[in-house]
C-alpha cells in the first residue's frame, strides 16, 4: 500500500511470528488471552502473547473449517471430519459432538451466556456450556454463516435466499425469515441487535433493519466480502472486498442514502480481512500482499503494523482489551503484535 512505503512497521519491534506450514483458516483469542490459530492441516496452534513457545494441537483429521472462542476460556472448532471440538488453553481436546463422519462442521459460534452452536448442512445444532444438546434448528438450505446477538438471546444463520433468526430459548422454534434472493455467506448482527447484515456471492452486502424489515443494499465491491466487523458501539461496519477498508455508517438513518468511508486505499491491492478494535473506533486490516495496518476512522490516520511479503492475510483478530492484534496468512505465517502502551 502506498501509505506503507518506507514506513516503520510495529511488528518489527513489538511482534512475534511463526511459519506454521499451512493456510491459517481462522484465528481467535480465548478468555485467558491465549490466541488460537486454526490451520488447513487440521492443527490448532496456541500462543500466549510474549511466550517463546507456541503449542501445536492435533485437532481434526483433515482441515479445520471453523474456530471461535469458547464461552469462558479455550476454543471451539469444526472440521471436515464431522467433529465439533473444544480445545482447552492447555491444549487438551474434547469432543462436544460427532455430527457425522461424512459431514463438514463448517461454522461454529459461542456466546458468554453459555450457548454454543455448530452448523452442518441445513442443520444448526445448539449446545449449552456443559456440552449438552439443546436443540437442532433447520434452515431452508445449507448454513453459510452463524452469529449470536449481543445478549446471546438470538441466533442467526445465513443461507441461500436470505437469513433465519431464532430466539434461543423459545419453546417453539419458528424462525423469522429475512428474505433476499441470492447466496448469503458471512453474517453479523449489530451490537445493539437492531440490524442483520450478510455478505453475498455477487460482490455486495445486504442488510435488514429488524424493527420494520427494511432492506439495505450495499454494493460496488470489486470482489467478494469475506469479513464484516462492527465497531464496539455499532456506529460503523467495516468490510473487506475492495482495495481499501470500506466502512458503512449505521447511524443517522444510515447506511441507506449515505456513501461509505474508505480508508487506507489507493494502489489496487485487495483488502482481504478486517477486524474492529474491541473498544475504540479503530480498524485493523490485512491485504492480499500481506500488509497489516491500523486505521483510525475519525481522522483517517494509518499506522503500518506488518510489512507485505507473507502472503494474503486470511485471518485477523484482537484480544478482549485490544492490547494485542494477531494475524495469519494463506501461506501459513502467523503473528502477534503487542500494541499496549509502554
Amino acid at each position: 500500500m502506498s501509505e506503507a512505503e518506507g514506513a516503520d512497521f510495529l511488528f518489527d519491534t513489538r511482534g512475534t511470528g511463526r511459519e506454521l506450514g499451512a493456510w491459517v483458516v481462522s484465528l481467535a483469542c480465548g478468555g485467558d488471552g491465549t490466541f488460537g490459530f486454526a490451520l488447513g492441516d487440521g492443527t490448532v496452534h496456541l500462543a500466549k502473547p510474549g511466550a517463546t513457545e507456541w503449542q501445536a494441537v492435533a485437532a481434526h483429521d483433515g482441515a479445520v473449517l471453523a474456530l471461535c472462542p469458547d464461552v469462558k476460556t479455550g476454543f471451539l472448532t469444526g472440521g471436515d471430519d464431522g467433529r465439533f471440538l473444544r480445545i482447552a488453553p492447555d491444549g487438551a481436546v474434547t469432543d462436544i459432538a460427532r455430527l457425522g463422519a461424512m459431514k463438514w462442521v463448517e461454522h461454529v459460534a459461542a456466546h458468554e451466556s453459555g450457548v454454543r452452536a455448530a452448523a452442518v448442512g441445513k442443520q444448526l445444532h445448539l449446545f449449552d456450556a456443559k456440552g449438552e444438546k439443546l436443540k437442532t434448528l433447520t434452515t431452508p438450505s445449507a448454513v453459510a454463516g452463524i452469529a449470536f446477538d449481543g445478549k446471546g438471546k438470538r441466533v442467526a444463520a445465513s443461507h441461500y435466499n436470505g437469513a433465519s433468526l431464532w430466539f434461543v430459548a423459545a419453546k417453539e422454534d419458528k424462525a423469522r425469515l429475512l428474505e433476499w434472493k441470492g447466496s448469503h455467506t458471512t453474517i453479523v448482527i449489530s451490537p445493539d441487535g437492531t440490524h442483520v447484515v450478510t455478505a453475498m456471492q455477487e460482490n455486495a452486502l445486504h442488510g435488514w433493519r429488524l424493527s420494520d424489515s427494511q432492506h439495505m443494499r450495499m454494493s460496488g465491491y470489486p470482489s467478494k466480502t469475506k469479513f464484516l466487523s462492527f465497531t464496539a458501539r455499532g456506529k460503523w461496519l467495516a468490510t473487506s472486498g475492495a482495495d481499501s477498508i470500506v466502512i458503512w455508517p449505521f447511524f443517522g438513518g444510515g447506511p441507506m442514502g449515505k456513501a461509505p468511508t474508505e480508508l487506507a486505499g489507493g494502489d489496487g491491492v485487495l483488502c482481504s480481512a478486517v477486524a474492529c478494535h474491541p473498544q475504540h473506533e479503530i480498524v485493523a486490516a490485512g491485504f492480499a500482499d500481506g500488509l497489516v495496518l491500523l486505521a483510525e476512522i475519525a481522522s483517517g490516520r494509518v499506522v503500518p503494523v506488518a510489512a507485505p511479503g507473507h502472503g494474503p492475510v486470511s485471518a485477523l483478530g484482537w484480544n478482549a482489551s485490544g492490547s494485542h492484534l494477531a494475524f495469519g496468512t494463506e501461506t501459513g505465517f502467523a503473528g502477534i503484535v503487542d500494541l499496549s502502551k509502554r
